[in-house]
């Protein structure tokens, strides 16, 4: 037996968005957006405020130089950038971590340290900044400034060369560096107002009843000849009327 098929072309739905409708729909529901903007910034306040431990940021800085004790050529200058990265690699050195961790008492491994650590050459000059976040601001201080003392000893000693000097040591910080309360709480009363919008246009987009006699013609494509007024709520208001009247005449 055979079987005949006939290869029909697939039907797609098209799906119209209305903009002004859209927008329309957002208007008349701004309470709603408001509100729900207010509830995730409050929300996100709350979790950064009293969920999330805050951290102090303390940097040291170093000077690299050459050998000679100044830098009187411009092969001296250019030697002198291109050490900075050799020395990025050995401040953060297991020997100069580890010495640094007994010296201060942590109970942390050295690769956790060393995540703790960021080395920066900013600009490609000759200056080698240490920085490290921590929760309390006087360790962060002690941090730097103990890797920094270190690792210069330990750099003179292993590239025989003159000790970068320590020009600026850390401080202890006074204010956070993360999180920051403000922007967070920005950021969550943005996310819940385009949340809202989100789903309010999804319910629109999605909702295929009629509501209106244009939906009539844009839907269905029929005319609209007549429309009956609604009087449920006229009829029941002159209902209450006449019970009212009804009454007053029974009192007297």
């Amino acid at each position: 037996m055979e079987l005949n098929t006939v290869n029909r072309p697939m039907e797609t739905e098209e799906i119209e968005i209305d903009l002004l409708q859209l927008w329309n729909a957002v208007r008349h529901r701004i309470w709603l957006v408001l509100l729900a903007g207010f509830i995730v910034a409050d929300i996100a306040f709350a979790i950064t405020k009293f969920l999330i431990t805050p951290m102090y940021s303390s940097s040291a800085t170093m000077l690299v130089v050459t050998k000679e004790t100044t830098l009187s050529s411009l092969a001296d200058l250019q030697l002198g950038s291109q050490l900075t990265n050799d020395y990025e690699i050995l401040i953060s050195s297991r020997p100069v971590l580890q010495e640094a961790i007994e010296e201060l008492g942590l109970e942390i491994s050295y690769k956790r340290l060393r995540n703790m650590i960021t080395i920066s050459n900013p600009n490609d000059s000759r200056m080698l900044i240490i920085s490290t976040l921590q929760a309390d601001p006087e360790l962060a201080k002690n941090v730097v400034d103990t890797v920094a003392e270190i690792s210069s000893e330990y750099i003179a000693e292993k590239m025989e060369v003159t000790a970068p000097k320590i020009i600026e040591e850390g401080e202890v910080p006074i204010f956070q560096s993360s999180p920051n309360l403000l922007r967070n709480t920005a950021i969550g009363g943005m996310l819940g107002i385009l949340a809202a919008v989100f789903l309010i246009c999804v319910a629109v987009i999605l909702n295929d009843s009629i509501q209106t006699e244009d939906d009539i013609e844009r839907y269905l494509q029929l005319p609209v000849l007549a429309v009956v007024p609604d009087k449920s709520g006229s009829s029941r208001k002159s209902a209450g009327r006449k019970k009212s009247a009804d009454k007053k005449r029974a009192a007297s």
